[in-house]
């Protein structure tokens, strides 16, 4: 195995620019009162970088990152980057939790604690993980792929590659996001390693749907509301998905123009439009996961998974699996919530179906306990 430790220490010229970047931006004009409809305003976009500027302490952050084991190893000729803690039950159950978009490994460490120690928290020792946390290849701290075609089928079968290296042939998953399209197929791919997928994006990846398929009522809303939101949120992922280089020389070169870009997305996905970010993540956290993609170089590769995603071999009228399945829906927007027979149309094996009532989008930072709670729950049904 060609695992080795790995500590995250930013050259401080690094820090230098960034602190030079910020001071030399170039803001823009902006619609008086208009608030979010035009995106981010522009107030609150500048108290932002002045606290990226002034307050955030990145040696704090690479300190806490620091204080978990963590490891890269070679494979298929890429440089993976993990974290990976053995739980101290007496038979932890592996579990992988790859992270979504925009986000990092950074927002699952929350989840640690509670994963490796549930007694500590009124849990079952029983229930604890080895839990292993990878940066996605093309984010963080993971190499970038170099070739054209790197899609969530080849990062699905890195990812078992990965787990089959540490030593666990068999092991759980959980995943939302980009992490629930990886999982998703991976469970079609590999499903024999596979003990169980416990997810909050059920809807990702999405099932086959025939043209002549009969769909329930709550399938036909589902997939409306779907339609809509694209039409009027959708636009990013319609650049992402055709022309990604053009914009990732702004957001390479800018870090005000990269923070505004990941911001609105945590700010529109996190709850109610109306919602203060600030009451579901500190300025720091928010700012650590932009950070991370300005230090390690990485949106135009993370943004590349749209444009690869239409290359992609997604599930076909024969592509179902029996792996255990477990849902947790969110409170979040209607089209991040799938009816149960959608989701059964590739998942038919769903044994847990619940609502959270509570978190959005980027829930794991959100509500770490509850969901390490509900993970827990769910996966103490199959040890």
């Amino acid at each position: 195995m060609n695992c080795r430790p790995f500590t995250i220490n930013i050259d401080s010229k690094e820090l230098d620019d960034l602190h030079k970047r910020l001071d030399l931006t170039r803001w823009p004009d902006e619609i008086r009162d208009s608030k979010w409809e035009y995106g981010i305003p522009l107030d609150w976009m500048k108290d932002m970088a002045s606290y990226w500027r002034e307050e955030f302490d990145w040696r704090k952050v690479e300190a806490r990152i620091n204080s978990y084991p963590n490891f890269k190893m070679k494979i298929d000729g890429l440089d993976i980057h993990y974290v990976h803690v053995r739980g101290n039950g007496r038979n932890p159950m592996p579990i992988l939790i790859p992270h979504g978009w925009p986000s990092t490994f950074y927002e699952m460490l929350d989840l640690i604690p509670y994963l490796t120690n549930p007694e500590r928290y009124g849990g079952n020792p029983d229930d604890s993980f080895d839990v292993v946390i990878p940066s996605i290849p093309g984010h963080g701290f993971s190499d970038i792929p170099a070739t054209p075609g790197f899609e969530d089928r080849q990062a699905a079968d890195i990812l078992v590659k990965l787990m089959q290296a540490l030593g666990y042939n068999k092991f759980a998953t959980h995943g939302y996001d980009l992490g629930a399209s990886i999982l998703g197929l991976l469970c079609l791919d590999y499903p024999e390693h596979v003990i169980g997928y416990h997810t909050t994006s059920p809807g990702n990846p999405s099932p086959y749907i025939a043209k002549d398929a009969v769909l329930s009522d709550a399938e036909q809303k589902y997939l409306d509301c779907c339609k809509q939101w694209y039409n009027e949120e959708g636009g990013y992922a319609h650049i992402l998905g055709t022309k990604p280089q053009t914009l990732a020389y702004s957001l390479h070169d800018s870090p005000v123009g990269l923070a505004a870009f990941i911001l609105e997305k945590w700010y529109l996905w996190t709850g109610p439009t109306s919602v203060d970010l600030e009451q579901h993540f500190s300025k720091e956290s928010l700012l650590t996961n932009v950070s991370l993609y300005w230090f390690t170089q990485t949106m135009n590769a993370s943004n590349r998974f749209y444009f690869e995603g239409k290359h992609t071999k997604w599930p076909d009228e024969h592509d179902i699996s029996q792996v255990p399945i477990g849902v947790a829906l969110t409170a979040t927007q209607a089209h991040e919530r799938p009816p149960r027979e959608y989701v059964e149309r590739m998942f038919p094996n769903i044994m847990s179906w619940e609502e959270l009532n509570t978190g959005g989008h980027f829930v794991a930072a959100e509500q770490p306990r509850l969901l390490a709670e509900k993970i827990c729950s769910f996966f103490s049904k199959l040890r």
